[in-house]
Formats: structure tokens, C-alpha cells, sequence
């Protein structure tokens, strides 16, 4: 059924306070009576208040969920106990490769850790630099400077220990190289 344009009846907005009696109602009341506005404006703020704590609850209850992951125990004494006994085994695994460290050290000083190569033509004639002298030293400069001379008739080998950069026994020009190539000075 359709309705004529004429006959339908104008549309009310009960959100304008004189057309509906009851919001005219509830805005004396509010108005001429301070303890409704009082007590509505402390609901208000007593629901907001509550809103809020329930927020904090709901995040701190995340950060407990997250630190009792994983724990054997359920409260905060057993978390703390094991936590602290983690950290004692911690201190211990510390002061161990602690021992270790300075004995790796201690190795380490002791090792080669500079070289130094030189090679050579012992006889200007004949052949090419096929001999050659090495130096091996540790930190503090000793070691050993190892010469090798090759010639038609053979090979010959020698090696001179070396103390702080020197040896006791006369060391050849390209000994002398080795030794200076491997960082020794002087």
C-alpha cells in the first residue's frame, strides 16, 4: 500500500529535549537536583578508574605469564631460588674459562707467531732462488732460523736457535732478512 505525500506524518527527533517529556524530565532533575549530577559525574569517574586497573592487571599478568615461562616453579621465591642458582653455575662456567683464557694466553706466547721468508741464489753461476732462509719466532723473539742451500750436488739444511732476536751463532745476510722480515729489529 502506498501513501500519499500528504498523509504521512512529520518525522520527530526525540534527541531535542522539548518534544520527548521524559528527557525533559531527566534534565530538571539533573539540573535542579546537584546530588544526581554528583553522584552520576562519580560513576563516571569510578568506571573509568576501573577500566584503567583492569588494563594494568591485564599487562602485569602478561609480564608474570612471561617470567614464569619455562620455570619449574610456580611462585616467586622458587623463580628467584632457581634464578640464583643459575647464576652461581654462571660465575663458576666464568671463572673457569677464566683458567682457561690464561693458559691459552700463556700458549700463545709461546707459539710461532712471527715468520719471516727469504729466498736466495747461494751460487750467482749457476741455478736459480731455490735456497731459502726462515725465521720462526714466538712473541718475545725467540725461535729458530732455519737455511736451506740448494746445489747440483745436493740439498744441505741448517738451523740456528734464536733468544730475544739474536742467536749466538753468525747468521748469514738472508738470515738476517728472515729474522728482519719476521718483525724482529736491530
Amino acid at each position: 500500500m502506498v501513501i500519499p505525500a500528504r498523509s504521512r506524518k512529520p518525522m520527530v527527533l526525540y534527541g531535542h529535549v522539548g518534544s520527548n517529556p521524559t528527557l525533559s524530565a531527566m534534565k530538571t532533575i539533573l539540573i535542579d537536583n546537584p546530588i544526581f549530577l554528583l553522584f552520576f559525574t562519580i560513576l563516571a569517574l569510578v568506571v573509568i578508574w576501573n577500566i584503567f586497573l583492569h588494563l594494568k592487571l591485564w599487562q602485569i599478568k602478561k609480564k608474570l605469564k612471561v617470567f614464569f615461562a619455562g620455570k619449574k616453579a610456580s611462585d616467586l621465591e622458587g623463580v628467584l631460588s632457581e634464578e640464583i642458582k643459575r647464576l652461581k653455575k654462571s660465575e663458576a662456567d666464568v671463572k673457569e674459562l677464566f683458567k682457561s683464557s690464561k693458559v691459552l694466553e700463556k700458549m700463545a706466547t709461546q707459539s710461532i707467531q712471527k715468520v719471516g721468508v727469504v729466498r736466495f741464489n747461494p751460487f750467482k753461476e749457476t741455478g736459480g732462488d731455490q735456497s731459502f732462509a726462515i725465521a720462526l719466532l714466538d712473541f718475545q723473539d725467540n725461535g729458530l732460523v732455519i737455511s736451506s742451500l740448494y746445489s747440483r750436488e745436493g740439498t744441505r739444511i741448517y738451523t740456528k736457535p734464536i733468544e730475544t732476536g739474536q742467536s749466538k751463532y753468525p747468521l748469514s745476510k738472508e738470515e738476517l732478512g728472515a729474522l728482519k722480515k719476521a718483525g724482529v729489529k736491530g
